[in-house]
């Protein structure tokens, strides 16, 4: 069938949720419908479309080549109609369950998550927010195939299409093992660049935004190693000479937890990181919608509190940012 007009598009919701669970009988339930309902339906879908689309399986059904193709398709019109009536609709956080995807950067997670989320379990219980990971090289493609409704991480202008929003300003630090040559005497960058560096890059990279920083100053910096994760951080710097530089609160977090020495930046690489901080970036389609804008809210509130618990540089009213 060809003609959409002679289509029950109620149906292509029963379609969608036995697609999803590959059952039947689950289908049903995610819909709060009975089982022969769901059946009922996707028997007048088959006429209408001629077609099996679901044969039995031993552990629930497996859709036909045509069901697959459908799939991807039925599901993004459904979702987007689900947020165009949620962008409508009065929002109430205490009794909402929507689903928000957001994707930040491993060190917007750290610093944001935990303070976001207590505030959801007290003031928000039944909404779900999943965190993807986000950075320069993949943020735009997330919010522009609609795989996050928000990205957080250190990004660049985004075009006329999506809002950018500026917070947490920061500063970096330096991180090494207690009794590490660099403990002792000034630092400068000459002695800062002559030891190897240790680079958290999730998304592989070995270009990181101190390598810019040194390049304007006319130095450069030999990596040791590249990691994906900040869990292996502490371990590698307490075992080498390696020292990392990353952003302040980071950094305190690592050191406070691991009994790692912090330093300050040198005061020319220092001066050079004050001019970008951590970004907030969203489709211009959601500055209506009263959920998303409550949990923009939400994110600038915590960003100002974690900016008066812990000032970039350790003074109240430092404006020092990282990149």
């Amino acid at each position: 069938m060809k003609d959409l007009s002679q289509l029950d598009l109620n149906l292509l919701r029963v379609f969608d949720a036995v697609a999803r669970e590959r059952h039947v009988t689950r289908a049903a339930s995610r819909l709060n419908l009975s089982q022969p309902a769901v059946s009922n339906a996707l028997n007048r879908l088959r006429g209408a479309l001629g077609d099996e689309l679901f044969l039995r399986a031993p552990q629930g059904v497996e859709p036909t080549s045509l069901a697959l193709a459908l799939m991807q398709p039925v599901a993004e019109v459904l979702d987007r109609l689900q947020e165009t009536l949620a962008a409508t609709a009065p929002f109430d956080p205490a009794t909402s369950d929507r689903v928000f995807t957001l994707a930040f950067s491993e060190y917007a997670e750290a610093i944001l998550a935990p303070p976001l989320f207590a505030r959801l379990a007290k003031e928000a219980p039944g909404i779900l927010v999943a965190i993807r990971h986000a950075d320069r090289t993949n943020a735009n493609a997330l919010l522009e195939g609609d795989e996050a409704q928000l990205a957080v991480a250190m990004l660049a202008e985004p075009t006329a299409l999506y809002t950018r929003l500026r917070l947490l300003p920061e500063a970096f630090m330096i991180l090494v093992r207690p009794g590490h040559p660099l403990l002792d005497g000034p630092l400068s960058l000459e002695r800062y660049t002559a030891f190897p560096h240790l680079l958290h890059s999730p998304n592989g990279s070995r270009d990181g935004a101190m390598d810019r920083i040194l390049r304007d100053l006319g130095h450069s910096r030999r990596l040791g190693a590249v990691v994906a994760h900040l869990s292996a951080v502490p371990s590698i710097l307490l075992g080498t000479d390696m020292v990392m530089t990353l952003s302040s609160r980071l950094a305190r977090q690592l050191s406070a937890a691991n009994g790692l020495a912090m330093l300050p930046l040198p005061e020319a690489a220092a001066a050079a990181t004050q001019h970008t901080r951590l970004s907030m970036i969203f489709h211009r389609r959601f500055e209506a919608d009263q959920g998303h804008a409550w949990l923009r809210r939400l994110l600038l509130t915590l960003a100002r509190e974690v900016v008066e618990d812990c000032p970039a540089d350790g003074k109240e009213g430092s404006r020092a940012v990282a990149d």
